[in-house]
C-alpha cells in the first residue's frame, strides 16, 4: 500500500505540473514517507520541486507542543531556509503574506477521522484561502485510522467553530482527500484542487479497517495520539475534553481510559450495562485506577474505565465509542444527578458556550444527558437520521470502497 506521498515521492509524472511553480508544505510529525523520512525533507530532496515555504497545523510542523491552546510561533527552517508559518498562532488562517510565498500548497497531515481533530478544520481554512487567492491545494491522501463507519449528530447550524469545520456527524468516515472533495462542493469553493490518491486502500480490510497494521508505523499525529486503538476510540473520548472527568492526558494512554477520584467505577459500569448493554459492544472495558501526572486530577487517584479497541475484542462494525462515552455521562447523571460534569471553560477560544457543546457541534447530546426521563433511545431517534443523511451525502465524494 502507498500513501499519497510516497506516490508523489516515486512517480515524476505525478510531479510534472509543479515543475516551475513555488510549492509549500502543510504537514505534521506524522508526514512521514515509507522511509520515516519526514515530508518536508524527502520533497526538499526533489531536484524537479522548488520547495518555498511549509506550514505547520496545532502542535506544530514538527510537534513542538504537547497540550490544546498552546501556539507555535512562525519561523525559518535552520536547515532548509524558507519559512515555517503556523497555523496556530497569531492565526489560525494562512494570511496575506504567507499565501504569497507558494503557488500549490502540498497538504500531507495525517487525520484521526473525527470532526473535532483540527487538522479537518485547518484543511477547510487553506482551502478557501487558497480559492480567494488563486493557488492550487493538493492533497496526499493518507489513511482514516477510525474507517469507514459513520456515528454522531450533525453539527447544528451556527456552530462552527475551530473543531466544528461544518455540518458533518462527529465520526465522519472520510480521508482528508475525500473531506477536501466535500469542502470544496458544500462550501462552493473555486479552485484547483486535487488529490493524489493512495494505491492499495481498502478501509473495509482487516486487522486494520483503514490503517495498514503491519505494514506502516504509526506516528503520533499529535502528542496524545499514540496508536490506532486511541483513533478508534477517539470519536467518544474526546467529548471528555468537555467534562471534568480525565481523559488520561498525563497517562501512557490517553484518550482511551477515562475517570475520577470521586467515581465508583464499579457502580458507573454496572450502570452502563443496565442501561444500553448493546452500545458497548465491539470492544473490551475494563475497571482501572490511574494517576495523570499532568492535566485534570493531576498526582489523584482515578478510578475509572479502559476501552480496549484492539484484538481478539475488537469488532469494528459494532463499536460505537460515541454512543459509549455518551453512556458514561448518562451513567453518572442517574447515579449522581449533582455530579459536576460539565467543564465551563474557552475551549478552543469559544467564549459564552459550554465545551462539551462544541465539542458536539450543538447541546443536543449534553440535554439528553441532563433529562432525566431521556433514554438511550431517544438519543437514537436523534441521531439515526443525522446518520443515515451522512451516509447518502458523502457517497459521491468517496476516492475508495464504502462500508462493506
Amino acid at each position: 500500500m502507498k500513501f499519497g506521498i510516497d506516490r508523489l515521492l516515486e512517480d515524476p509524472a505525478l510531479r510534472a505540473p509543479l515543475a516551475g511553480k513555488r510549492v509549500a508544505l502543510l504537514a505534521h510529525p506524522a508526514s512521514v514517507a515509507r522511509d520515516l523520512t519526514h515530508s518536508l525533507d524527502a520533497l526538499a530532496a526533489c531536484p524537479d520541486l522548488r520547495l518555498s515555504a511549509a506550514f505547520g497545523p496545532q502542535h506544530g510542523l514538527r510537534g513542538d507542543k504537547q497540550d490544546n491552546m498552546v501556539e507555535s510561533p512562525d519561523f525559518d527552517d535552520p536547515v532548509l531556509g524558507i519559512p515555517v508559518f503556523s497555523l496556530y498562532g497569531e492565526v489560525r488562517r494562512p494570511s496575506g503574506q504567507s499565501m504569497g510565498t507558494f503557488d500549490v500548497l502540498l497538504v500531507d497531515l495525517q487525520d484521526l477521522g473525527c470532526r473535532i481533530y483540527t487538522f479537518v478544520t485547518t484543511l477547510l481554512y487553506v482551502l478557501e484561502a487558497a480559492a480567494k487567492n488563486g493557488k492550487s491545494v493538493w492533497v496526499l491522501d493518507r489513511p482514516n485510522p477510525a474507517g469507514r463507519p459513520i456515528e454522531g449528530l450533525m453539527l447544528r447550524p451556527g456552530w462552527e467553530s475551530f473543531v466544528g469545520a461544518g455540518p458533518m456527524p462527529m465520526r465522519h468516515g472520510l480521508t482528508l482527500g475525500e473531506l477536501g472533495r466535500w469542502f470544496v462542493a458544500t462550501m462552493k469553493l473555486e479552485l484547483d484542487y486535487r488529490v493524489i490518491e493512495m494505491e492499495g486502500y481498502d478501509p473495509n480490510a482487516a486487522p486494520g479497517h483503514g490503517w495498514p497494521l503491519g505494514e506502516r508505523i504509526w506516528i503520533n499525529p499529535s502528542p496524545n495520539a499514540p496508536n490506532l486503538f486511541m483513533a478508534r476510540a477517539y470519536a467518544g473520548t474526546v467529548m471528555l475534553e468537555g467534562t471534568t472527568l480525565s481523559e488520561g492526558r498525563g497517562t501512557t494512554r490517553p484518550l482511551e481510559i477515562f475517570g475520577a477520584p470521586d467515581v465508583d467505577v464499579r457502580a458507573l459500569h454496572a450502570e452502563m450495562r443496565k442501561l444500553a448493554p448493546e452500545w458497548l459492544h465491539g470492544c473490551a472495558l475494563r475497571q482501572i485506577s490511574f494517576e495523570p501526572t499532568f492535566h485534570k486530577h493531576v498526582g489523584k487517584l482515578c478510578s475509572g474505565l479502559h476501552i480496549h479497541a484492539e484484538a481478539p475484542s475488537y469488532d469494528h462494525g459494532a463499536f460505537r465509542p460515541w454512543r459509549l462515552q455518551a453512556l458514561a455521562f448518562k451513567a453518572i447523571r442517574r447515579l449522581w444527578p449533582d455530579y459536576p460534569l460539565w467543564r465551563d471553560f474557552p475551549y478552543e477560544y469559544e467564549l459564552g458556550k459550554l465545551a462539551i457543546d462544541v465539542i458536539n457541534g450543538g447541546p443536543l447530546l449534553r440535554e439528553w444527558v441532563d433529562a432525566p426521563e431521556a433514554m438511550p433511545a431517544d438519543l437514537d431517534a436523534l441521531t439515526m437520521p443525522d446518520e443515515q443523511a451522512w451516509r447518502e451525502e458523502r457517497r459521491q465524494f468517496l476516492l475508495y470502497p464504502d462500508e462493506a
